[in-house]
């Protein structure tokens, strides 16, 4: 203990960090002089075989009916808040029934349900139906009012109920929201809001009303809070934000209803070097030439390299490196083999030796796209001239890969600037079965394939990226953040050439973009220090699991009992405890997260946790 203690006080631990990433190289180095080849580990979370996975569309048809959402098509908010929805009840693993009251002239009973979902900003058009929910939730039942209310007559009517003392017909601007500690994962902080307006209703609350985020700071605008109601709850949800950033926040709210909310989760965290290994990058050296008088190629290979080991030293990450081969722009066909690799092997075998994993980019820098495309003046890239050139370059990457690290399994494709035409997409599955995972955008973008968390019918696993570079900007942490909460999950993505472009932050010196990375990962440290660090196929290994799990759910006073169907090995989920304290859990692992909120392992198809009160 002595010697652990005196080991951390010392002065100078930096320097013996610096000092063990030039060992390793070192022994990388004395490696690859000797002739010998790295052996590939076994990964934390394998595939599974495509046989036995059961894809989340499929999983979800089967989901029991316990949710009524109300909408209406005509509204254009309720529309956007909808196709958020869809997707968040999805993944939350939560059976629907939707009434829209444009077309639908029917509400169903109430008590089918546990829970109803308000996508309405003007609740007049429930008329009597709203008093009838009233009554429902005052006798056990537990509703979401999901969208900023509009001040109305009826409005008027319920604001009691739903814990407001006064309102006004104006609404608040919303330009940061403060999330208390115990509420979410990542609270205790405000985060800005990119292009703010005045999207939440001006509301006192009583004293009864519990407040888990405000406009600001602990002491603004309320705008999510839940109020008892009788034997039941109502949840508010009040900043009218209806975009893919910020579903976790939904997902967050949605679990304050019931007495027990609970849903499946990745639980993992990918870190991507794009175009690594490759050639040495192309850009303007301007900057690294200013501040380190060095060739972009000593910089790389002196500075950038050393301090990004560094950074998956101190938060045990796992870098997943996407080659490229070359960055010519033939798209013929014409196919130029690589002869120089001794970049790719010095770099390559670092990341490997690192515990790290590779995978594919790209023979050249041109996405996988035919003439049909024009990318006109947003991207300067050509399309390849059809697809037998589209495959030859794609076929000439896998054999550049298998030549120079023999030993290493490649499963991982990344789009160029995550560009992937339908035909590109159609030719990995069918020609190129070595390929399990496309890694790309969850955000939209010009050209960009966007994706979802999940596994698609031909078997290859969507695994989007959700933030990028080393300027982490306040729409990247809003969207962190809510990821965290919504699918437990991180993935960002950098550009070793991001150095070489002003637009990517070349003009503020590494130091500070280092400084930049490093903060946000002390913070997903410090927010989620349970969220385990994967590489790439690992992290699809993990959403393979958590895309078929379904639960059935069952709560008394003694007990929460959970069946889950299409289990494999192990899943996790998202576990609020409204009422009571967990005790003993058989089948699983109960890992405390913030508040009333838990991280559950399961380990067996049955799970149970005893409550001690």
């Amino acid at each position: 203990m002595v010697r652990l203690k005196s080991l951390k006080t010392f002065p100078f631990k930096s320097m013996l960090v610096i000092l063990c990433v030039f060992m390793m190289m070192a022994v990388v180095l004395f490696a690859e002089r000797s002739g010998i080849q790295y052996t590939e580990k076994n990964r934390k979370v394998a595939y599974l075989d495509r046989e036995e996975v059961v894809t989340e569309q499929t999983a979800v048809k089967s989901l029991t009916k316990t949710c009524l959402v109300i909408r209406n098509s005509a509204d254009e908010a309720s529309e956007q808040a909808w196709t958020q929805f869809q997707q968040i009840f999805k993944d939350m693993k939560v059976g629907t029934d939707v009434v829209d009251l444009q077309s639908d002239s029917v509400i169903p009973d109430y008590d089918e349900y546990e829970t109803v979902v308000v996508l309405l900003s003007d609740i007049s058009p429930l008329k009597e139906k709203l008093l009838e929910l009233c009554d429902w939730v005052s006798e056990g039942g537990n509703a979401l009012f999901a969208m900023t209310l509009q001040k109305t007559a009826y409005t008027s009517i319920i604001e009691q109920k739903l814990g407001i003392i006064s309102s006004g017909y104006e609404n608040t601007v919303v330009d940061s929201i403060y999330f208390e500690p115990d509420f979410m994962l990542g609270g205790g902080q405000a985060y800005e809001i990119t292009d703010p307006y005045d999207s939440a209703w001006s509301v006192q609350l009583s004293e009864q009303a519990k407040v888990h985020a405000q406009v600001e700071d602990e002491n603004g605008q309320p705008v999510i809070w839940e109020n008892q109601y009788g034997k039941g709850k109502f949840v508010v949800d009040n900043f009218g934000l209806y975009e893919k950033a910020v579903r976790g926040f939904y997902a967050a709210s949605y679990s304050l209803l019931t007495d027990v909310g609970i849903y499946p989760v990745i639980n993992g965290s990918a870190f991507y070097l794009d175009d690594f290994p490759s050639p040495v990058p192309n850009g303007d050296g301007t900057y690294v030439k200013r501040d380190y008088e060095m060739s972009i190629s000593n910089f790389y290979m002196n500075v950038w390299w050393p301090d990004m080991l560094e950074l998956a030293s101190d938060h045990g990450i796992r870098y997943t490196g996407v080659m490229i081969e070359n960055y010519g722009d033939a798209t013929d066909g014409t196919i130029e083999k690589q002869k120089d690799t001794k970049r790719f092997e010095y770099f390559g075998n670092m990341l490997l030796h690192q515990g790290g994993e590779l995978g594919y980019h790209g023979y050249n820098h041109q996405p996988l796209s035919l003439p049909n495309t024009d990318y006109g003046d947003v991207l300067p890239y050509d399309t390849w001239k059809n697809q037998s050139a589209m495959k030859k370059a794609v076929k000439e990457l896998v054999r550049f890969g298998d030549k120079i690290f023999p030993s290493t399994s490649m499963s991982v494709y990344v789009p160029p600037s995550n560009v992937l035409s339908a035909e590109g997409r159609r030719m990995l599955a069918e020609d190129f079965p070595q390929i399990r995972t496309i890694a790309s955008n969850y955000f939209t973008g010009e050209f960009a394939y966007v994706q979802e968390f999940e596994v698609a019918e031909d078997g290859i696993v969507e695994q989007p990226r959700i933030i990028s570079g080393a300027i982490i900007d306040s729409y990247m942490k809003m969207a962190a953040l809510s990821e965290l909460n919504m699918h437990f999950v991180n993935s960002h993505f950098i550009h070793p050439d991001d150095l070489l472009d002003e637009d990517r932050g070349a003009a503020l010196v590494w130091e500070k973009l280092k400084g930049n990375l490093s903060d946000y990962m002390d913070w997903l440290d410090d927010s989620a220090p349970s969220l385990r660090q994967l590489t790439g196929s690992e992290l699809s290994g993990a959403i393979q699991r958590y895309g078929a799990v379904t639960f059935t759910k069952t709560v008394t006073d003694q007990e929460i009992r959970l069946e889950l169907d299409n289990f494999y090995d192990e899943v996790y989920f998202m576990v609020r405890i409204n009422e009571g304290t967990p005790g003993d859990v058989s089948g699983g692992k109960l890992t405390h997260l913030t508040g009333n909120l838990y991280l559950l392992k399961a380990k067996e198809p049955t799970v149970t946790i005893e409550k001690t009160e």
